[in-house]
């Protein structure tokens, strides 16, 4: 099975294009293609597959094999890996409506994913080499049943919830996938990994989610530390820092537009006033090629 290893600010999965290759049991094969010392490495496993109602669809696996509903970086290398290797053509320009400070791009594309068609803009050279991305995310959802959160009103906006004897107060925020955001003075002085996987599990979620510690740096800055549900600790996740900037403007303390600098870079956002949909801008790479044998040898 040929695959392509491919990241969005260090957050790296392996492709695979469904157009050519068949993966008959992407669960089982997550966990296998991901594991970094048996396997290619990454936080997961992403399949570009045709699709009905767009350019392509994308189906994210997490490296423990469940399936997200959505994954912001992996979008972007969807979108990139789609226009460079031919899969689709660009439906046009794209710019963001009733903006006319906001960067345009060269091309378009429509990606199904786990919550619908979104519009991804993309900034292509003369080569066809395709250099940032932008993705409509679409509309935050903030009802706390829709998330889905256990809570006791409409929307889980700075409350309370207790963690191994800890009281931490909490927003929570979906973008197609549930996002639990917590703001710090120092998100370096956080351990992650104590906390990350206590917040995830936390039965107040029912499908868990993904948490992420955010420090604010001023009103249109903010600097990000995630545990990726399924993954653990990761250089960067694109919904989070949506989610994040979604969080700091519920809570007054920050703006709509901003950047998030995280461990593997940085991306813009806009929560648009027009559309409610927030825009987010950064890049995709892809590293290299190869062909996966089979599965990884058992571990001793």
């Amino acid at each position: 099975m040929r695959f392509t290893k491919m990241h969005g600010l260090g957050n790296d999965y392996v492709y695979v294009n469904g157009f050519q290759e068949q993966v008959d049991d992407p669960a089982a094969l997550a966990p296998a293609i991901s594991d970094r010392h048996f396997g290619v490495g990454s936080d997961g496993l992403i399949l570009i597959l045709p699709s009905k109602v767009a350019d392509a669809r994308m189906r994210v696996f997490n490296a423990d094999g469940s399936e997200a509903e959505m994954c912001g970086n992996g979008l972007r290398c969807v979108a990139k890996y789609a226009m460079e290797h031919g899969l689709a053509r660009s439906r046009g320009a794209f710019s963001l409506p009733g903006l006319a400070t906001a960067p345009a791009f060269s091309a378009s594309l429509a990606i199904e994913t786990g919550r619908g068609v979104l519009a991804v803009g993309l900034d292509v050279d003369d080569g066809g080499r395709v250099g940032s991305v932008c993705v409509n995310m679409g509309q935050p959802i903030l009802e706390a049943a829709c998330i889905p959160v256990h809570f006791d009103g409409p929307r889980v906006v700075d409350q309370p919830i207790e963690v191994d004897g800890l009281t931490l107060r909490v927003t929570c925020v979906s973008m197609g996938n549930p996002h639990a955001v917590l703001f710090a003075d120092d998100v370096e002085g956080v351990d992650l990994q104590r906390l990350g996987p206590r917040i995830e599990r936390h039965p107040i979620f029912p499908r868990r989610t993904n948490v992420h510690f955010v420090q604010i740096l001023g009103p249109r800055e903010l600097l990000v530390r995630t545990w990726e549900r399924g993954s653990g600790v990761t250089l960067a996740c694109g919904t989070g820092a949506c989610a994040c900037g979604v969080a700091g403007v519920l809570t007054g303390r920050s703006a709509r537009t901003c950047v998030t600098h995280l461990p593997g870079g940085d991306l813009e956002l806009i929560w648009h006033p027009v559309d409610d949909c927030v825009y987010m801008t950064g890049p995709a790479v892809e590293v290299f090629t190869g062909t996966w044998l089979g599965p990884s040898p058992a571990r001793p």
